[in-house]
């Protein structure tokens, strides 16, 4: 659909805004983009040619629409984030006057539980990569490094050489909004990175400018995240996992196997690149068998007297 102009301009101005100014990843600018123009089309179907003719009835009128359309509350919240941010811009550059979704909550969501997998799981697709050809020590190093870490796809695939420091056994991460932490990376995922870059690395070059990324694909390039996602269905399917499993299991997997073993949740927070720390906190829902038990096996009054 064509928008009026100035719809279009206020939808262009913002995303260069947002593109400039905050440092997001592509994959949250495109999410706004998205946002951002379904609302500025809701208007235009209306015959309103700018966002300072809307108000707060049409605003939940366009999000009735959503909800009718069988968005669930995670989704039609992620539009109301985008349409918070898009109107508190235009105030701030005086296109509106009022922000006519001020007054709009968040749609309530219903936390669920990550997927995660168990140790031995973990382990078995871990020793699925069990050959000694480039690939093979590449994918070993990359699945050892996201589940050491707790990395997400897109950390994993823009280390550089440098951020892995080996002497102090750390590496450096860059997540969202480029947004720098430091991360511990156990022996196991550092002995395989070594492995990878003595012998399988240097046979993946094939340009002089390799920009340091750690982590090569077949082309010598910066590797996918679709070819990530290929080699863990792959080596899921060579270790008998019958459930779907998606790189950002490893993630959960990560942050729930730290907190079953006593790790601290600020710590667990720190590493994973939570903000809010409510965010981390789903995971410790995940292990409430297992602390029943313990109370019930360790707590004087939690049994009956014999």
């Amino acid at each position: 659909m064509d928008l009026p102009p100035a719809l279009t301009r206020d939808v262009r101005q913002f995303l260069q805004y947002i593109r400039l100014e905050r440092g997001l990843a592509d994959t949250t600018l495109k999410a706004y983009e998205h946002d951002v123009r379904q609302y500025a089309e809701f208007l235009a179907g209306r015959d309103l040619s700018s966002f300072a003719e809307s108000s707060l009835a049409i605003a939940r009128a366009f999000f009735e629409t959503l909800a009718e359309a069988g968005l669930s509350p995670s989704s039609r919240a992620r539009y109301l984030s985008s349409l918070k941010h898009l109107h508190r811009f235009l105030l701030g550059s005086q296109r509106i006057t009022v922000d006519v979704t001020e007054a709009m909550e968040l749609p309530r969501s219903k936390r669920t539980l990550p997927d995660c997998l168990s140790v031995d799981e973990m382990r078995a697709i871990l020793e699925a990569f069990s050959g000694d050809d480039s690939y093979s020590l590449r994918d070993r190093a990359m699945v050892e490094t996201m589940y050491a870490c707790g990395l997400r796809v897109s950390e994993l695939t823009s280390l550089r050489q440098r951020d892995v420091l080996f002497d102090v056994e750390l590496i450096r991460v860059f997540g969202k909004g480029s947004k720098e932490r430091i991360v511990p990376i156990g022996h196991e995922a550092l002995t395989w990175i070594s492995k990878y870059q003595a012998t399988a690395r240097g046979q993946l070059i094939r340009t002089a400018e390799t920009d340091d990324v750690l982590f090569l694909s077949s082309r010598g390039k910066q590797i996918s995240r679709m070819t990530v996602w290929n080699i863990i269905q792959k080596a899921c399917a060579e270790a008998g996992i019958e459930q779907h499993v998606h790189p950002h299991m490893f993630r959960h997997s990560f942050a729930t196997h730290l907190l079953e073993g006593g790790a601290d949740l600020r710590a667990v927070q720190e590493m994973l690149g939570h903000a809010d720390i409510a965010t981390t906190q789903i995971y410790t829902h995940i292990d409430r068998d297992y602390v029943k038990e313990v109370h019930t096996l360790f707590h004087p009054r939690s049994h009956q007297r014999r």
